[in-house]
């Protein structure tokens, strides 16, 4: 298969389970974490297997010191932009708040995720390490035979970002107020760019994963952006 084609490839597999994924019929269940993780893992693997033959796996998962504390860095650098675009954009008792209502509706119960924490760890653990593996790694190469690699970190970005463009749909609130939710999107795009760029400029895709693995835990586990302790 094309580089190129590749990508968009990895791209309409995301993008169409992210759909199913998060339809409200399948909000806080089971369902919704195997359709919102379980094909990205099967394509990191695939992508592991190519970076395996091509030599490039060890450049990719390469740890050095330093590289957890740019991870929580970056990671609490993106929650505080985050934080404060929620705030602005859709705060509470706001219309557009419906689009985090919704969002954190279908991750679920933050009192149920808490009670399994020893499942939702390493459910969000491996989500972000298949994410990096397929988007900051083999995206990215792939990309990069294209567009060359100055660049390829930007399209990647661009491409997750697209790929969460059904979840626009598949959340909007029933009677459309709010209209379509955007959030994933834009959070894809904006987490992306940051994620690509340290990937990026370290070489490795390690201070990625870090990064990807603490905000995804920060949001979901210990400060989500809407809700109690919103």
């Amino acid at each position: 298969m094309r580089p190129l084609a590749a990508a968009l490839a990895a791209m309409v597999v995301v993008g169409a389970t992210a759909y199913f994924a998060f339809l409200p019929r399948w909000s806080g269940t089971w369902v919704f974490w195997a359709l919102a993780a379980g094909p990205t893992i099967v394509l990191s693997a695939l992508a592991l297997l190519w970076a395996r033959q091509e030599g490039l796996a060890g450049e990719w998962l390469r740890w050095k010191p330093g590289d957890f504390t740019l991870g929580f860095v970056a990671a609490a650098a993106l929650f505080g932009v985050a934080w404060a675009v929620v705030r602005l954009v859709a705060p509470v008792g706001s219309e557009r708040e419906i689009w985090l209502v919704s969002l954190y509706a279908q991750i679920g119960d933050p009192r149920d995720l808490q009670a399994h924490v020893a499942l939702v760890a390493p459910a969000i653990c491996a989500a972000a390490f298949a994410e990096e593996v397929v988007w900051r790694g083999a995206v990215t190469r792939l990309l990069a035979q294209r567009v060359g690699s100055r660049s390829a970190w930007v399209w990647a970005a661009v491409l997750y970002a697209l790929a969460y463009v059904p979840t626009a749909w598949s959340l909007r609130a029933s009677g459309g107020a709010g209209g379509l939710d955007p959030v994933l999107p834009l959070a894809a795009l904006g987490a992306g760019l940051l994620w690509g760029g340290i990937a990026r400029a370290a070489g490795r895709i390690a201070p990625a994963m870090v990064a990807h693995a603490l905000f995804d835990w920060a949001v979901i586990m210990m400060f989500p952006l809407w809700g109690a302790h919103g």
